[in-house]
């Protein structure tokens, strides 16, 4: 490896250790504080020109990060697309907010958005749900097919009645868009509807047990399951590097059992030479006893 080579990768490993993204994700936090402040209706000239001096300062250090990844993994930057968002999320702030473009300052607020990257549980569920639109496209699907059949049964019985909700395809797809959120439908909607036709709980009951209970469940279901599937893969990732430490832990175990058995052994080992031991004196003295004893000639 060259010394350009080895200079260029210990900048990308310092700039992507913790302790510097500890320090991005608080400037983050910083810089939303300082837009929110910003909003404060007749702010004093003085705090707004300390504010917008931070939120300068604070775009120059975005910035400084993003140079520095560059120089760090050069084109590899752009191959991860969580590089890419936060280098338009800061590109953005570099465009001139004067003229037509003067909505653009509004869209700093963005820049919070990039506590997702730096933050690996917040970018796991973006890209759960990333992963999971496939699947949600198929319930989507399914959704709105229950709406438009309900749209048409509406439309059909309830439409001359109430034209307000029911009057066409569009109004009964809104009116039932309303009753699936759970918004005023049972005094707004339904009971007036009902009044007029007691039977119309068999429209309504049904349509909110399928779109608002059993749909919505499969969307969570979908984007909980993709977050599970995301965290087994992160685990197996992570496995070659924890499997090692395991298998030494494993023989360590071994070697403290085995120790601690030929600890025991010889214990025993000792237990038993110093009851040898004892019985031998025991029996001298028996032996010599008797000749002690004998008087002198």
């Amino acid at each position: 490896m060259s010394g350009g080579q080895h200079w260029r990768k210990q900048l990308g490993t310092w700039i992507e250790h913790p302790r510097q993204q500890t320090i991005i994700i608080g400037v983050i936090i910083l810089n939303a504080i300082t837009l929110g402040l910003e909003t404060i209706p007749q702010l004093d000239p003085t705090l707004y020109r300390l504010l917008h001096t931070v939120d300068q300062i604070i775009l120059w250090i975005f910035i400084a990060e993003i140079v520095l990844k560059l120089l760090g993994t050069g084109l590899g930057f752009f191959r991860s697309a969580w590089n890419i968002f936060d280098f338009v999320i800061v590109a953005i702030a570099l465009v001139p907010a004067a003229g037509p473009l003067s909505i653009l300052r509004t869209l700093r607020i963005f820049r919070l958005l990039r506590l997702v990257n730096k933050v690996p549980r917040l970018r796991m569920i973006v890209e759960a749900m990333l992963q999971a639109i496939p699947s949600i496209s198929w319930v989507s699907l399914m959704l709105l097919l229950v709406y438009y059949i309900f749209a048409v049964i509406g439309t059909s019985i309830f439409g001359r009645a109430f034209p307000e909700w029911f009057g066409d395809l569009g109004a009964s797809t809104y009116t039932l868009f309303q009753v699936m959120t759970l918004e005023s439908w049972s005094m707004g909607i339904a009971r007036p509807v009902i009044e007029q036709f007691p039977y119309a709980y068999l429209f309504f009951v049904p349509f909110i047990l399928l779109a608002t209970f059993t749909m919505l469940n499969l969307f969570i279901a979908i984007i909980v399951n993709a977050m599970q599937s995301l965290q087994a893969a992160e685990d197996a990732e992570k496995m070659p590097t924890i499997l090692p430490l395991v298998q030494v832990k494993s023989v360590d175990d071994e070697i403290l059992t085995e120790l601690r058995q030929l600890q025991a052994r010889m214990i025993s080992l000792e237990a038993a030479l110093a009851n040898s031991h004892q019985n031998g004196v025991n029996r001298i003295e028996t032996v010599t006893s008797p000749l002690n004893e004998q008087p002198p000639a």
